[in-house]
């Protein structure tokens, strides 16, 4: 079977443009809809893909630090400049949203706004850990491995998947200390049905 693996976004409109941030185990397809609508009204729309991130191997995300996905977001509005835009907006949806938020903490010129969508930018109970498991089977899934094997691997990976999320959290600690020196308008938004993210998060 033929796997149609997701691939960064960018479509280019009108001279405002809008950097769309995925979360921790997706990929520019989880803000593809957003992107469009977007699109529709103009706006220059781009959502990069997070190193590690668009394959078939859970372990590729594991192999990352954290930081590189910053670096990955400062790489995204790096990009926008050099092609000359000067009003960037940059949101990101659940970790895409952390990597927003410093994003806007380094309070660039060219950077206007931005936020986050069901982020877990301050400390709360949140169930990514379980996620994660399920995503790395469903994806193993296409792997045949034998079951001793994928059993193997999956432990493994739910190990490493937890050391990883306490980083995340760590990182993501560092940057609720600086949002009080954001000087550009936020948008902050919680699902209230999140099943992930504890939805009095933002309040």
């Amino acid at each position: 079977m033929q796997i149609n693996l997701p691939k960064p976004l960018l479509e280019e409109h009108g001279k405002k443009a809008v950097i769309l941030l995925h979360a921790y185990s997706g990929s520019p397809n989880d803000v593809r809809m957003l992107c469009r609508f977007l699109e529709k009204a103009d706006y220059t729309v781009y959502s990069p893909m997070f190193s590690g991130h668009g394959t078939m191997e859970p372990q590729d995300i594991l192999d990352q630090k954290v930081e590189s996905w910053f670096q990955d977001t400062q790489a995204a509005i790096n990009l926008l400049k050099e092609k000359g835009y000067q009003q960037l907006a940059v949101f990101g949806l659940s970790m895409g949203g952390i990597m927003a938020m410093d994003a806007l903490t380094k309070n660039e010129s060219v950077v206007i706004g931005g936020g986050c969508f069901c982020s877990p930018i301050f400390k709360t109970d949140n169930h990514v850990p379980e996620n994660f498991y399920r995503y790395a089977k469903e994806v193993l899934s296409y792997a045949n491995l034998p079951k001793e094997n994928l059993e193997e691997r999956l432990t493994h990976i739910a190990k490493e998947s937890k050391t990883q999320l306490k980083e995340i959290e760590s990182f993501s600690e560092k940057v609720s200390e600086k949002v009080s020196t954001i000087k550009t308008p936020v948008f902050l938004a919680q699902a209230g049905q999140d099943q992930m993210i504890d939805a009095s998060t933002v309040f």
